[in-house]
């Protein structure tokens, strides 16, 4: 059995990097199939938003798109440390980088609500 549950789960964002694009409005969903977990997102910035994700022990190993509210469409990988907190919610930290020419990179952090 799994350390961790993403199944039906939603965060929402604690703390970002300048050059990331979600922010406190952006909502995260989050489903799981065994080692496979997904999310939609959406709200502030971001129009739409997917994720896919291989679960390995305390870490998430990420691919995500979007589309933002100016029509931008962005892509990036992202490494995401979980742990849990006091009172038992997932929150995520992770290192992430958009892909293409300026490969800008980041931190982000995020708690199940």
């Amino acid at each position: 059995m799994e350390k961790f549950n993403f199944n039906n789960k939603i965060f929402s964002l604690i703390e970002n990097s300048e050059k990331g694009k979600v922010n406190s409005e952006t909502i995260f969903k989050y489903k799981q199939e065994g080692n496979l977990v997904t999310a939609e997102y959406y709200g502030g910035p971001i129009k739409y938003g997917k994720i896919i994700a291989h679960l390995e022990n305390n870490k998430l190993d990420m691919l995500y798109q979007c589309i933002t509210t100016e029509s931008e469409l962005k892509a990036g990988k992202a490494i995401a440390n979980i742990s849990l907190t006091s009172n038992n919610k997932i929150k995520l930290k992770l290192n992430w980088e958009w892909l293409g020419k300026k490969n800008e990179r980041g931190i982000s952090e995020y708690i199940e609500h």
